[in-house]
């Protein structure tokens, strides 16, 4: 849960992407000394059960003195996971049903392309 201070600063610009489960959030912040700060955070959502369900909430607060180190580092870091395994999610060879053979070509098909993320879009 949000503490007080945190539900009295709004959101100058904000952000959101749903990916299954989880969500992430992208919050433009201001400091009390009137500067900028990106929160990110990840919520995702678990059913209890009795059929209820609940959310965990994990938050990084980025600051612009990190930006560049930050930015620089998460690209280098996607970099290498694609270089190194592609754009496949593995996880989808667990399912029951994968044939991967099938998956295989339409991969080759797909022509997926890796972009750098620049921050200073965000």
């Amino acid at each position: 849960m949000y503490n007080n201070s945190e539900k009295n600063q709004e959101e100058i610009f904000s952000k959101v992407l749903r990916a299954g489960r989880r969500t992430y959030f992208f919050d433009v912040r201001e400091t009390k000394a009137s500067d900028y700060y990106l929160t990110i955070t990840e919520s995702k959502k678990f059913t209890n059960e009795d059929g209820t369900f609940h959310y965990k909430k994990h938050k990084i607060y980025l600051y612009k003195e990190d930006f560049n180190d930050f930015s620089s580092i998460l690209n280098e870091m996607i970099g290498f996971i694609i270089k190194e395994r592609g754009e496949e999610v593995i996880s989808e060879r667990h399912q029951k049903d994968f044939d991967k053979d099938r998956s295989l070509d339409s991969a080759e098909v797909s022509g997926n392309v890796f972009t750098d993320l620049n921050f200073d879009d965000i």
